[in-house]
């Protein structure tokens, strides 16, 4: 991928990145880095220039419309980038109780901010402050038109160092595959009707996905207000914190898979918080949750220059939404029971064609009746469901930005009309729970309890369990 003089760059903007950043729908992620030791921004000017702009031409470049009026494409331009770059300016000498404070208002503040399209789309935040959980704290606030999460963080994770040992690269936990000890014969017995259950369990998802998109909602509830324009709502960001080494214990006594005892956790925990905040009607309510799921095929992390060649092109906005409904109380009663839901759900729902259909009518929308088309289905899907869910794994070791050790790291995307959404990351052997929940709506202190009760009784439920 190469640059031509100032100008269009040789490549289109995909039509995901279209979708996500339209007059209807505009999406970005804000990945937060704590750092040990206060920050030190002397370096910062040289390091964007040298560093981050080189990783993709995006980060050099605005979306503008390309000469069919049709489709954009990225223009390259001058970076100024100290338009990119803020570091906000508040009272010295307070406690970090105090500046927890205004943390929450800041990352509040500039999450609910668009981007100006004149620009490129990304910036830097430095939060010069320390506060309960860290010395300091860097905010990158990247336009998800530029990609998706595994994208973005492959970059961010590019210009990051083992904070131990800089010249041995960060590893990350491997995805294992459960082994199939199945016959050929047996297999080939099950191949056929595989292939009817997929077909069958596809029509009817992407039957229901259309409906979703279209005018099913959910239920109004204490996580769904179901008015309008809720994404231009100030939105309060609050985080928990769980161990890897429990999930993992859970995961091998149950025979499911880390994100099945993660999303089984979080639907307990929003159960719980319904009955909480309106006990006559929680126990029936429907809730959907958008479990995003990436389309690669793919086990971990690529190099950034992996990532932009031409035989891999992994780059980019490469996922779909798993509609899942979240299990009604008054069907699921055992901590146990909400897990093995989401394994059997998200398992289904994996193996269901209905994300490829998805796919292909977003397409569809686009050819005949345009991105913003296609971008108003996605927004609808969005504002007709509960909660989006999404995660993504992060370094087994303690990383380190230009000798800033990162005590931790989590991040949120912002702009979906959505009163919750819920993420997660991996990190030094912790898992860290992001909340994104409308302000004065929904209240995270006790949707926060509810998540750590939820796990802590998966945890003990678990116990009874004899180890696979």
């Amino acid at each position: 991928m190469e640059f031509g003089e100032e100008g269009l760059l040789q490549e289109p903007v995909s039509p995901g990145g279209q979708f996500i950043n339209s007059s209807v729908l505009s999406l970005a992620i804000l990945a937060i880095l704590e750092s040990q030791v206060p920050i030190d921004d002397s370096q910062t000017f040289f390091l964007l220039k040298n560093v981050f702009l080189p990783i993709n031409p995006r980060f050099s470049s605005i979306m503008v419309e390309g000469a069919d009026k049709k489709n954009k494409q990225w223009k390259k331009v001058t970076v100024k980038v100290e338009d990119h770059v803020h570091v906000p300016i508040f009272s010295s000498g307070m406690s970090p109780a105090s500046y927890d404070i205004y943390f929450d208002e800041y990352i509040t503040k500039i999450a609910s901010e668009t981007f100006p399209q004149s620009r490129p789309l990304w910036e830097l935040h430095l939060f010069k402050y320390p506060t309960s959980h860290a010395a300091g704290q860097m905010i990158f606030k990247i336009h998800h038109a530029l990609g998706d999460g595994y994208s973005l963080m492959g970059a961010l994770l590019s210009c990051l160092q083992n904070a131990h040992n800089p010249s041995i690269p960060l590893t990350f936990p491997t995805l294992k595959s459960a082994k199939n000890e199945t016959s050929s014969r047996s297999r080939a017995f099950e191949f056929m009707p595989k292939i009817l259950s997929s077909v069958f369990n596809g029509a009817w998802d992407f039957s229901w996905s259309i409906l979703k998109g279209t005018w099913v909602e959910d239920d109004r509830t204490p996580i769904r207000s179901g008015v309008e324009g809720v994404e231009f709502r100030p939105v309060s960001v609050s985080t928990l914190m769980l161990p890897i080494e429990e999930i993992k214990l859970i995961k091998n006594k149950l025979g499911v898979t880390i994100n099945d005892v993660i999303t089984g956790t979080i639907f307990m925990g929003i159960r719980m918080y319904i009955q909480e905040m309106n006990s006559e009607k929680s126990s029936s309510q429907n809730c959907t949750a958008l479990v995003l799921l990436n389309t690669r095929l793919v086990a971990g992390y690529k190099s950034v220059q992996e990532m932009l060649i031409e035989t891999n092109k992994s780059w980019g906005n490469r996922f779909v939404f798993l509609q899942v409904s979240v299990p009604k109380s008054s069907e699921v009663s055992k901590p146990l029971d909400f897990v093995w839901e989401a394994h059997n759900i998200i398992k289904r729902q994996r193996k269901s064609s209905a994300w490829y259909f998805t796919t292909r009518l977003w397409d569809i929308l686009k050819k005949f009746r345009g991105a913003e088309a296609a971008s108003k289905y996605i927004y609808n899907t969005l504002k007709n469901t509960s909660i989006t869910i999404t995660n993504m794994i992060g370094p087994l070791e303690q990383m380190s930005l230009v000798n800033h050790p990162i005590e931790g790291i989590y991040f949120i995307v912002t702009g979906s009309p959505q009163c919750l959404s819920v993420t997660a990351m991996s990190y030094m052997g912790k898992l860290r729970i992001a909340l994104v929940a409308e302000k004065d709506f929904i209240d995270t202190n006790v949707l926060q309890a509810c998540m750590k009760d939820a796990f802590r009784l998966i945890c003990e439920a678990v116990n009874e369990f004899p180890i696979k």
